[in-house]
C-alpha cells in the first residue's frame, strides 16, 4: 500500500470509550477548507488505515464552514488525459469514504459547495446546521463535476435539481437542502458536530457485519432488477443472521434483555 505525505489541512482523531469513532477534521479554515490534492490524498489514506477499533467516523470541517470545494488556486492547466486520471483520483478517494470500512457521518455547516459537496455525498449519514449552504458552482465556472457528485448528487435530490444547480447557480439554504435530501438531520447552528458525534456513538454499537450490509450492499440491491435485488437480499440476510455477534443479539431480545423500539 502506497502511503502519501500526511497533509497538514486534515487531522485524525479519536473519540469514545474505545476510541471506536475516527473524528476527521478537515483543517484550512482560512481557504474555507477548500480541497487541494494532498489533502483529498490523505483523505483517502486515513480511510484505509483507520484502526480495526474504529466502528464508524465523522467528518466536519475547521471554523465557519465544512468545505467551500476545489481550491481553485491550486488548479493546474491539464490536458484530457491528465484531467480524466485527476478526476480518477477523486474517485478513489471519495470511493474510500463511502465504500470504506465504516459508516461516516457528515456534520455539515456554512459552504458545502463543489467538491464539498461532493464529499458530503459519499458520507452515508448527513447533519446539517442551520447556516448551511449547498451550491454547485461548476457550471458558470465553465468546468463540470469531477469528483463524482455527477452520479452520487442526483441520487440525493434528483437529476433535474442538480441540472438546475448547475445551469443556474442555485443555492440552498440549510431548511430547503434538509427538505429535498441533502442532509437527513437538520440542526440548530453550531449543533451539527455534537449531534454527528451522537450518531456516531449509536452507529458504532451496531453488530459491525450489519454496517457493513448498509454500506456495501443496500445501494447496490437498489441499483439491481428487482429480481437481482431479491436474491442479494436473501445472501446478505442470511450472512449477517449468521455472524455470532448477531445471534447473541437476537438471543438478548428474546430473553427480553434487549430494548424494544419506542416512539422517540
Amino acid at each position: 500500500m502506497t502511503l502519501h505525505p500526511p497533509s497538514k489541512d486534515i487531522q485524525l482523531e479519536f473519540s469514545g470509550a474505545q476510541q471506536e469513532i475516527a473524528v476527521i477534521r478537515l483543517s484550512r479554515p482560512a481557504k474555507r477548507n477548500a480541497l487541494n490534492d494532498s489533502l483529498i490524498l490523505s483523505l483517502r489514506n486515513m480511510f484505509e488505515n483507520l484502526p480495526s477499533s474504529v466502528r464508524a467516523a465523522v467528518v466536519h470541517g475547521e471554523g465557519d464552514h465544512f468545505c467551500a470545494g476545489l481550491d481553485l488556486g491550486e488548479l493546474q492547466e491539464r490536458d484530457a488525459g491528465q484531467g480524466m486520471h485527476h478526476s480518477r483520483m477523486w474517485h478513489a478517494a471519495l470511493e474510500c469514504v463511502q465504500h470504506g470500512p465504516v459508516p461516516v457521518i457528515a456534520a455539515l455547516h456554512g459552504a458545502v459547495v463543489g467538491g464539498g459537496l461532493e464529499l458530503a455525498s459519499a458520507c452515508h449519514i448527513r447533519v446539517a446546521d442551520a447556516s448551511t449552504f449547498y451550491a454547485l458552482p461548476e457550471g458558470s465556472r465553465g468546468i463540470f463535476v469531477g469528483g463524482g457528485g455527477s452520479v452520487r448528487i442526483p441520487k440525493l435530490i434528483g437529476v433535474a435539481r442538480m441540472t438546475d444547480m448547475m445551469l443556474t447557480g442555485r443555492v440552498y439554504n440549510a431548511q430547503d437542502g434538509e427538505h429535498v435530501g441533502f442532509a437527513q438531520y437538520l440542526v440548530p447552528e453550531g449543533q451539527a458536530f455534537a449531534k454527528a458525534l451522537e450518531l456516531a456513538s449509536r452507529v458504532a454499537q451496531n453488530a459491525p457485519l450489519t454496517n457493513y450490509a448498509l454500506m456495501h450492499a443496500l445501494p447496490r440491491i437498489a441499483e439491481q432488477p428487482a429480481d437481482q435485488g431479491f436474491f442479494t437480499e436473501s445472501l446478505m440476510a442470511a450472512i449477517a443472521q449468521s455472524a455470532p455477534e448477531a445471534k447473541e443479539r437476537v438471543q438478548a431480545f428474546l430473553a427480553g434483555k434487549a430494548n424494544k423500539v419506542a416512539k422517540s
